[in-house]
C-alpha cells in the first residue's frame, strides 16, 4: 500500500464528504480508491482508436480563468474537422457550461476531449462516445442534383 498526498479545493472536498456519507464509506481513502478504480476502468475501456465515432463533450469551466476561453477556442479551431456544433450556457457569474458535438476517429476525438478537460480552469468534464459507421454516398435530395455527403449510422449495442 502506498501513501499519496493530494490537494483538493473546498468544493471538491465537500462533494467528496457528501458522497462518503451518502454511500457509507468508512473513510476518505476507501472512497478515493473506488473513484480511482472507476476512473482507470473508464480510461481503459476497449475502443478501437481507428474507428469512427460521434461524441458529446460536456464541460463546465471558469470563464474568469486567465486566457482559458482563448485556449479552448484555439483548441477547437485547431481541430475544426472534428467539431460539428457547440452550445454555450452561462450558469452563474463565473461558470459556463459547454456541450460540443464531435465526430471523427475515436483516438482524435478522445485526444481533443482529454485536452479540453485537462485545461486549468475546467472544473468538470465528461465525454460520451457513440461508435458509428460513416458512409459516403452520392444521391439527390428533393429532386436536386446529386452530390456526395456522409451518412452516419450508429452501431447497435451488443
Amino acid at each position: 500500500m502506498h501513501r499519496v498526498t493530494i490537494t483538493l479545493d473546498d468544493d471538491i472536498m465537500a462533494e467528496l464528504d457528501r458522497m462518503i456519507e451518502g454511500r457509507g464509506y468508512q473513510n476518505r481513502s476507501e472512497a478515493i480508491r473506488d473513484l480511482a478504480r472507476a476512473g482507470i476502468r473508464q480510461v481503459n475501456e476497449k475502443v478501437d482508436p481507428t474507428a469512427d465515432c460521434v461524441a458529446a463533450l460536456v464541460y463546465v469551466y471558469d470563464h474568469e480563468q486567465r486566457e482559458l476561453s482563448k485556449r479552448l477556442t484555439r483548441s477547437f479551431h485547431d481541430h475544426h474537422n472534428l467539431s460539428l456544433a457547440a452550445m454555450h450556457v452561462h450558469l452563474d457569474h463565473e461558470s459556463c457550461l459547454e456541450v460540443t458535438v464531435l465526430q471523427g476517429k475515436t483516438r482524435e476525438v478522445q485526444n481533443l476531449a482529454d485536452r479540453v478537460i485537462a485545461e486549468r480552469g475546467v472544473r468538470h468534464g465528461r465525454t460520451f462516445m457513440v461508435p458509428v459507421d460513416i458512409e459516403r454516398q452520392k444521391h439527390p435530395h428533393g429532386g436536386g442534383p446529386t452530390h456526395w455527403h456522409p451518412h452516419v449510422h450508429a452501431r447497435k449495442a451488443g
